[in-house]
């Protein structure tokens, strides 16, 4: 049999050029072209001699003798000898083709490694100001959670609208069906009502131990919808993340803390971040399926939280009745408990009380919340929804050792779980092992 080499990559073109290539398994010789492709009597063995813009690798088969020229364009058999001929041209633009798609490579992977930790820089200063804001609106929390859900709908479509002016935004994407955008909305609202619902019953570390079922949900719903495949180290790095989560947090919590409020609250909480989970999975198709729509573009970041934030806003006004009873708000006193909420946010009147810190802590929480939002929803897009949740669940236990430390309003600093290390060792190791490829060996 005759084989046929040819070089990936020359870079330089000289009248006369040698470059050495490692010894093959079969004898390679050389031929030199000019104009019209002759064959050389003589042969230099392992070496490239380039005198014209084409080069020519032989490859001396197994056998059979006799000249066979024309069997191909470009290809020259003799005594069992075949001659491969390419323009350099073709071989240089290969090369920079490829040298161009490594570098892309590359600059995606450092673009994903700093939009991850923003977003867990940004996970932890949300979790942190929410603390911090409900010291003044310890008796207003349902209209901080009204605030995020309505106030972003302004916020949203007002920089869609200047990006829009700035050209940023396309009426291609404005025109995108909106079916998917409506579908985000019920999820968001259905987790917000049912985190809700179990949050006001569950306390101490049940929340964050039960959150870690989002992660499962994930890997779950991306397996099913999006055909992903994930290798052993990937499925084991997550499940070291879960779990170091759960041991820096259950380690400073009493035993059976999840069985206290009873089994169905536990598995309320979880259903709420199968919404939560749905919801990321949902919004990644999105964005897939722009992409094909758009022809390679990609939908804007303000056009899904927009519209998403929109049809959100239209379902917890469907459930308002339902929410305010929840919270112990009787529905028809519900305008004023929003008055004295928003006089309490901007610390105006002089019939409230307890007020202290605001408005300064309540927008720096939301102003860090829409933050977070937008950089979980620009990571989300330019990776994976697995890999935003992992950068979410990281601001966990940073978060917890921050409420360590003397924070400012806060009456006391909490104690350090006894687990916290080893937790954070268990965390910080599922990261090291989902991150690593396992080695491929090289095929013959």
């Amino acid at each position: 049999m005759s084989a046929c080499c040819r070089l990936m990559a020359c870079r330089a073109v000289s009248t006369i050029a040698t470059h050495h290539i490692p010894s093959p398994q079969i004898p390679i010789h050389l031929c030199q072209l000019s104009r019209f492709p002759t064959i050389h009597q003589h042969y230099i063995q392992r070496k490239i001699v380039l005198t014209s813009r084409q080069w020519v690798i032989e490859a001396v088969g197994s056998g059979g003798t006799g000249p066979d020229i024309g069997a191909a364009d470009g290809e020259i058999h003799k005594n069992g000898k075949r001659c491969c001929s390419y323009p350099v041209e073709e071989v240089e633009k290969g090369s920079k083709e490829e040298e161009k798609f490594a570098n892309g490579k590359k600059d995606g992977m450092v673009k994903v490694v700093v939009a991850a930790v923003a977003t867990v820089v940004l996970g932890v200063g949300n979790r942190v100001l929410y603390k911090l804001a409900l010291v003044p609106l310890k008796q207003y929390p349902f209209f901080l959670a009204q605030l995020a859900t309505f106030g972003y709908v302004i916020v949203y479509f007002s920089i869609l609208f200047l990006r829009f002016r700035a050209g940023k935004v396309t009426v291609q994407m404005l025109a995108l069906p909106k079916a998917p955008y409506l579908a985000v909305g019920l999820l968001e609202a259905l987790g917000a009502v049912c985190g809700m619902a179990a949050g006001a019953i569950l306390s101490g570390a049940a929340i964050p131990m039960l959150s870690q079922s989002f992660l499962v949900w994930q890997l779950l719903l991306s397996f099913i919808f999006l055909g992903r495949r994930y290798r052993f180290n990937q499925l084991l790095g997550c499940s070291l993340v879960a779990a170091g989560v759960i041991i820096t947090v259950a380690s400073g919590s009493s035993a059976g803390s999840l069985m206290e409020a009873g089994i169905f609250w536990s598995l309320l909480m979880i259903l709420s971040f199968l919404f939560q989970a749905a919801d990321t999975v949902l919004k990644e198709i999105i964005f897939l399926e722009s992409a094909k729509r758009l022809k390679g573009g990609s939908v804007d970041l303000f056009v899904v939280n927009s519209f998403g934030s929109a049809f959100q806003a239209v379902f917890i006004c469907l459930l308002l009745p339902f929410l305010s009873k929840l919270w112990g708000i009787p529905f028809d006193q519900l305008p004023l408990y929003v008055k004295d909420g928003a006089a309490c946010f901007l610390n105006i009147g002089t019939g409230l009380g307890g007020c202290d810190g605001a408005p300064l802590l309540p927008l720096l929480f939301v102003i860090v919340n829409m933050g977070y939002n937008v950089s979980l929803l620009h990571l989300l897009k330019i990776s994976s929804a697995v890999v935003s949740c992992l950068a979410s669940t990281v601001s966990v236990p940073i978060s917890v050792f921050l409420f360590t430390l003397p924070l400012p309003y806060l009456d006391a600093a909490a104690s350090l779980p006894p687990g916290f290390i080893a937790g954070a060792i268990t965390l910080v190791a599922g990261m090291f092992i989902y991150c690593c490829k396992p080695s491929i060996r090289p095929t013959k």
